[in-house]
């Protein structure tokens, strides 16, 4: 793979190398070939120029993963135009504060985000798009007014005998111009914009194509189920996948369990990305009960077969993703252990990535090949990582890193800016780790998570809860911290419960057999005084990451 110079090239290559091929697709609706994307994101750029956004000035995006958001977001890289990517589910008050805070001249809004916004909370806004058809929902501007009603016309006369592939010229980014500010929600309950310079969109983007694409074939198809609108989904689903000429899936509603496994079922995807979440949950329940029977236990005791039903299961398991696929890279948090030592055991395609919004996301990464269980690869191409230890292989800690994929800081917070960058460009991530020799990243947890045992110990509640998600009825869990005791708080499996028959009296004792089972591989320091049942799921990030300042105080 040939490297350009800029991003924005990138993007203008695929266009014009692709421009027949199928490119956007909304599942189960209409589909965008390359062609159709170029002439939309020409038509977008005349609305911007000629309501006079200029260069550098703020686009806010709030709506669901769609074709026509997907349009925008490159339409507002393309002209020079700084991306505010806002959570579809962030509430109205989170969204009036990120387009106050950004300082955003527009604001493009889904269907389902609309009906809650008032305009009158962004006083300086100057017009709210609808992303399905980009029709006005409120304009302060005469120009935009009138760049809208007459948009079509305005197009038809720039372009009176058709828009062609030599029509399309782009931006030329500089490596430091400000491409996005990306708005963090993550488990610490403070939002910060982080700004992302176009050289950290290039480099994610260069490294992708550099080690995936001779991998995964130009024109496969790919589901984008993660959010766009944070960076793991945007750079390594949209971004990587667009650049790469593929065909894009987009679900635009709920990517709930079942619709992701019909999703793969029906494209067969040639690449997965996702959060542990969707692969723990397909491989408990629709795995586990078949491999766990009495029958498959004997058959895979048996040396001479064994090698042949782990074959059998593997082939079983990747039809279950859509049979298609190179690999599957999962980020966002860490892989159960039990159900990444089956995968592995298996010799399943699959590794575990690793990242921040801060790097846009890439801080490392290896190929399911060289993946080794419980690591998230080696640090990418054009990126430095150090762990703050005196002995980094065997005693945790703090990752720091620095390279190109590295902010710029954080959108008017110096404050927060200086507390994670260094005078020597270091970012201090928060994450605690150990390192090979050879660089494989070891996580152990955040920093802010750790807790501190009756004696001075360092707890990683991660490392806990990972074991206790494995264990009967555990559906997911987190651990408190209460005058000095460990708590665990689980929502137990409410559908294998139900399934049983189990009243909440059985439950409380299956999870006090689970809790006394914990302690007996725990460390005196770490183990767990009481376990709670929590009556729903934990509230979560778009990532998948549960948000536990929400239950750090309970009674």
């Amino acid at each position: 793979m040939q490297t350009v110079s800029s991003f924005n090239r990138y993007i203008e290559n695929s266009i014009k190398n692709n421009w027949d091929f199928d490119a956007l697709t909304d599942y189960k609706g209409a589909t965008l070939q390359f062609h159709d994307v170029a002439r939309k994101i020409e038509k977008l750029h005349i609305l911007f120029e000629n309501s006079g956004v200029i260069k550098g000035d703020k686009i806010a995006l709030c709506g669901r993963n769609s074709s026509s958001w997907a349009v925008t977001f490159l339409a507002t890289l393309t002209y020079g135009a700084v991306a505010v990517p806002i959570q579809h589910e962030f509430t109205p008050d989170q969204v009036y504060h990120i387009v106050n805070h950004s300082e955003s001249k527009l604001l493009f809004v889904g269907d389902v985000v609309a009906p809650t916004i008032d305009a009158e909370q962004m006083p300086h806004l100057e017009g709210i798009v609808y992303i399905p058809d980009f029709s006005l929902v409120m304009s302060r501007s005469e120009k935009l007014t009138y760049t809208r009603e007459h948009l079509n016309a305005i197009f038809g006369k720039k372009y009176p005998k058709f828009f062609r592939v030599e029509h399309v010229s782009y931006y030329v980014d500089d490596p430091e111009d400000l491409a996005m500010i990306n708005y963090t929600s993550g488990t610490t309950g403070f939002s910060k914009g982080v700004m992302l310079p176009y050289r950290t969109l290039w480099g994610n983007l260069t490294f992708c194509l550099n080690r995936l694409g001779d991998k995964v074939p130009t024109h496969g198809n790919l589901v984008c189920i993660l959010p766009m609108a944070h960076m793991y989904g945007l750079a390594i689903e949209f971004i990587f996948g667009f650049s790469h000429g593929m065909h894009l899936y987009f679900l635009t509603r709920l990517p709930s369990p079942s619709l992701i496994a019909e999703a793969f079922n029906t494209v067969k995807p040639s690449l997965i990305v996702a959060v542990p979440l969707i692969i723990d949950k397909i491989v408990r329940k629709r795995v586990f009960p078949i491999v766990q029977t009495h029958k498959v236990k004997i058959l895979l005791s048996m040396p001479v077969i064994s090698k042949k039903v782990k074959q059998k299961i593997c082939e079983q398991v990747i039809n279950a993703f859509g049979g298609n696929m190179y690999e599957i890279i999962v980020g966002g948090a860490a892989l159960n252990k039990e159900v990444e030592a089956f995968l592995k055991a298996i010799e399943f395609p699959i590794t575990v990535g690793y990242g921040t919004t801060e790097c846009a996301p890439l801080i490392s990464y290896s190929d399911y090949k060289d993946f080794i269980p419980q690591s998230c690869g080696t640090p990418v191409d054009g990126m430095e990582v150090k762990i703050v230890s005196n002995d980094p292989e065997n005693i945790p800690g703090e990752i720091i890193t620095r390279g190109v994929n590295v902010m710029t800081g954080y959108y008017k917070n110096q404050e927060a800016t200086d507390e994670v960058l260094d005078k020597d460009g270091w970012y201090h991530t928060g994450d605690t780790a150990t390192m090979s020799a050879d660089g494989h990243i070891f996580i152990r947890g955040r920093i802010k998570n750790m807790l501190l045992g009756a004696n001075g110990q360092n707890v990683y509640p991660e490392e806990i809860e990972d074991k206790l998600n494995s264990m009967a009825m555990v559906s997911e869990s987190i651990i408190i911290q209460e005058n000095d005791k460990l708590v665990a708080l689980v929502y137990p499996d409410m559908e294998e419960v139900k399934s049983m028959g189990f009243s909440n009296e059985d439950v409380q004792n299956i999870m006090e057999q689970n809790r006394i089972e914990l302690n007996t591989i725990l460390p005196p320091f770490s183990k767990i005084t009481a376990i709670r049942l929590h009556a729903e799921e934990f509230a979560k990030t778009p990532k998948k990451s549960i948000k536990r300042y929400l239950y750090q105080t309970t009674s």
